[in-house]
């Protein structure tokens, strides 16, 4: 079986006319169509008895132009380009904005702006007809802008195995126009369906938190994560001739059904974390005031009064509640 060979696409930059230059001369045609022809019948029909066919088919001709030329006329905004496409054949693509005349046989063409989230969001015939409206022709401009892509709230799997929930916003925007019109189907359809399918791929190949050691987890490794899912985003969106500039998580949570069992369980690591560091602090402050004690002769403790002095500070420093003192009033060892 023979494999298909996919050509790429490339963009080729073009300039047209000026249509600021153009329209004067659109305007003669459109004014002198109609007088010559004014003209041509009633000086002919003054002479001959029927119009002058010299002036009269000139003046039809002049008419007609001046109608075609007019879908010519084209504008565009910063930001903003037009695919040329000349009865299927792609002519190139103009980026400068401005006021253009170009062709007026160039194609059209649709837009799917809005209509494709209509279309799929639509369940009824008449949101498939509202959809189908929304389809206008606009000559066949792209969006060179940034924009945003806001992914809905995914339940996938982590590394581990845990349901998580997880979703991300994608800055994108337009790099190659010839790509996105003719290598894809519809692009911003492409750009949706494939940055789900990446966040659900970077959800499988991290842990939610607590990875081995120096591993890199969905909750610590936040521009790692980030910098992962651009490259990857990047990757699959090349062939639609679109640039990623940025990609970041926006939600990242446990699933309903475990997230009470995951808070217990980061509570009891937090009140671990948190006894580790009170009884760390305690051994250094006993041994401090053991080492100054004998370094200053303050008092000589042999090894069982020096134990019993260590538990009772380490009893005050790590206890939770209010310690209250009892007064020795005795001797030192009474």
């Amino acid at each position: 079986m023979n494999a298909v060979q996919h050509f790429a696409n490339k963009e080729r930059t073009v300039e047209v006319f000026n249509g600021w230059v153009m329209l004067p001369i659109n305007l003669i045609l459109s004014l002198g169509g109609p007088a010559l022809l004014i003209y041509s019948i009633v000086s002919g029909a003054n002479r001959y008895g029927h119009p002058v066919w010299g002036l009269f088919i000139p003046a039809l001709l002049m008419l007609i132009a001046s109608f075609v030329m007019l879908f010519g006329f084209f504008a565009l905004q910063p930001n903003e380009a037009r695919v040329l496409i000349l009865f299927g054949e792609y002519r190139g693509t103009v980026r400068e904005s401005g006021f253009h005349w170009g062709n007026p046989f160039y194609s059209n063409g649709r837009s799917a702006s809005g209509a494709t989230a209509l279309a799929a969001a639509g369940k009824t015939a008449e949101a498939g007809a509202a959809a189908a409206a929304l389809k206008k022709q606009s000559r066949n401009k792209i969006s060179l802008r940034a924009r945003n892509l806001n992914g809905e709230r995914l339940k996938v799997n982590d590394k581990r195995g845990n349901p998580i929930e997880i979703a991300a916003v994608v800055v994108w925007r337009v790099r190659d126009t010839a790509q996105a019109m003719f290598d894809v189907d519809d692009y911003e359809e492409y750009v949706s369906v494939q940055s789900e399918s990446a966040v659900r791929h970077l959800a499988s190949q991290y842990a939610y938190d607590h990875g081995e050691d120096n591993e890199v987890t969905l909750r610590s490794g936040f521009d790692e994560v980030s910098q992962a899912l651009t490259t990857e985003l990047q990757e699959r969106l090349d062939k639609a001739g679109v640039r990623v500039e940025e990609a970041r998580l926006t939600h990242l949570a446990y699933a309903p059904e475990i997230a009470q069992a995951m808070l217990r369980r980061q509570q009891a690591e937090a009140v671990i974390a948190a006894r580790q560091k009170i009884v760390q602090g305690a051994v250094s402050m006993v041994e401090m005031a053991l080492h100054d004690l004998a370094e200053k002769h303050v008092v000589e403790l042999d090894d069982e009064r020096r134990a019993a002095m260590v538990s009772n500070l380490m009893v005050v420093l790590c206890g939770e509640s209010e310690v209250h003192p009892v007064v020795n009033t005795g001797t030192l060892y009474t």
